[in-house]
């Protein structure tokens, strides 16, 4: 059998977005497989209205192709929604019917393979071709590799140990919907952590306990703060600034990136306001309600005591210390990228590596393979230290998408514009203006 142009791995919205881009171009031979029966994104986390922070425009195609028959206006036309979703007025659509779209296209899409767990890859010289392993079935070969494995749930050491006891209900927020009843029921609940996640956790379970006593959200960032929406601001989520981001010293790029923290850390201002709101007619009720909102704190350390967790605290400004005691805790505590070594093996172990020993992935999205590998092995949502915040986001899932298959064809398939932003964040235009 010839090889595949390009085997993907993992079958999440950025690899979707490669597969729904893919698919009108003639002569490309593209396969994505996924060990999940059929496409999720963050089934924990669909809370009831929960909205994108991201616009309906950053489907898995429109910026880069409207005219798409896989565009998320064209799933609300076919679903006879079009002119509901008219009406409403809607800018961010809903957690779940963005879950629901990507169904919808991955089963139109024939080269998305579901149930099929790849268990490594591997470069086969005398076929000049990687062979990609999928667990139960032969070996496939393809000429270029795409990894978009998406993230996992990360949690902070000082509570590892709680999260993974099944006789404590403590959980990550990827989690949340199949503990809420329990968590709507406990006597005390404690939210860890200051972005989206926490803030819609925490409303949830505050309009859905008989009583708002006894619920916490903690945070370490210095405030509940908004995410930065302006629009200019938002510019830093272009191609231009990835390419800006991309030519900084590594050093630069390490300082950089955490004070950034409320581009992608952030609540958005209606979550904010919501939350405020529900306080607000809780006072009006019942006076002040006994929740606790406290920013500024960090967890050191957390143990059990029969059902419940005691959290060791820290108040930075205060410099002070202190006990909680919990019968629930709720770790919203972001994601980290999931590691592929063991997919790659001799491979990741040749692969280029920056000074912290990450992956070096270069202006195309590829790996840097020793030399002799004819083909390339592209990462999406896996180049956050080389690209900047807006490799997990949404907005930008298109045109990496259309960056790598151009690659790939060896040609503009995709006409990307030149600029994208109206902010030029290095000199060169200064430069070019004496």
């Amino acid at each position: 059998m010839s090889p595949l142009d390009l085997a993907g791995v993992g079958i999440g919205p950025f690899n979707l977005s490669l597969a729904a881009l893919a698919d009108p171009i003639v002569g490309l031979d593209v396969v994505l497989f996924d060990r999940r029966d059929e496409f999720r994104w963050h089934p924990g986390l669909l809370i009831e209205g929960a909205t994108l922070q991201v616009p309906f425009l950053a489907d898995l195609v429109t910026l880069v192709d409207p005219t798409s028959a896989l565009s998320f206006l064209n799933y609300l036309r076919i679903r006879g929604r079009l002119f509901p979703f008219y009406f409403s007025e809607r800018f961010h659509v809903q957690r779940a019917e963005y879950d629901d779209y990507g169904r919808w296209a991955s089963a139109r899409l024939e080269s998305c393979r579901f149930s099929s767990a790849v268990t490594a890859v591997r470069w086969n010289a005398p076929a000049e071709a990687f062979e990609v392993n999928v667990d139960g079935r032969d070996p496939v070969l393809a000429r270029n590799v795409v990894l978009g494995v998406g993230t996992s749930p990360s949690v902070p050491d000082a509570l590892a140990d709680v999260v993974a006891d099944p006789d404590v209900l403590a959980l990550h927020s990827a989690d949340y919907l199949a503990h809420r009843d329990a968590l709507i029921a406990a006597k005390t609940v404690t939210v860890v952590g200051s972005g989206q996640s926490g803030a819609e956790v925490f409303l949830d379970l505050l309009r859905r306990r008989p009583s708002a006593d006894g619920l916490r959200w903690l945070a370490r960032t210095p405030s509940f703060a908004p995410m930065e929406y302006s629009k200019l601001g938002l510019e830093q989520f272009t191609p231009d600034y990835t390419a800006y981001f991309r030519g900084l010293a590594e050093p630069v790029r390490e300082q950089l990136f955490p004070a950034q923290w409320q581009l992608y850390k952030g609540i958005d201002a209606e979550t904010i306001a919501a939350i405020h709101e529900e306080l607000y007619q809780l006072s009006v009720r019942d006076s002040w309600p006994d929740v606790v909102l406290t920013p500024g704190v960090e967890i050191l350390a957390a143990r059990r005591t029969g059902d419940a967790v005691l959290l060791d605290v820290r108040h930075a400004q205060q410099d002070a210390q202190a006990v909680v005691r919990t019968d629930a805790v709720v770790a919203a505590t972001g994601y980290a990228e999931t590691p592929v070594e063991h997919l790659l093996g001799e491979l990741g172990e040749k692969a280029e590596r920056d000074t912290r020993g990450r992956f070096a992935v270069d202006a195309e999205y590829r790996l840097r393979l020793p030399d002799g590998i004819t083909g390339s092995i592209f990462v999406q949502n896996a180049e956050r230290h080389r690209n900047g915040v807006g490799a997990p986001d949404l907005g930008l899932g298109a045109w990496r998408a259309a960056s790598i298959l151009n690659t790939v064809c060896g040609r503009a398939v995709y006409d990307l514009p030149q600029r994208t932003a109206y902010t030029s964040f290095g000199l060169d235009r200064i430069a070019e203006a004496r």
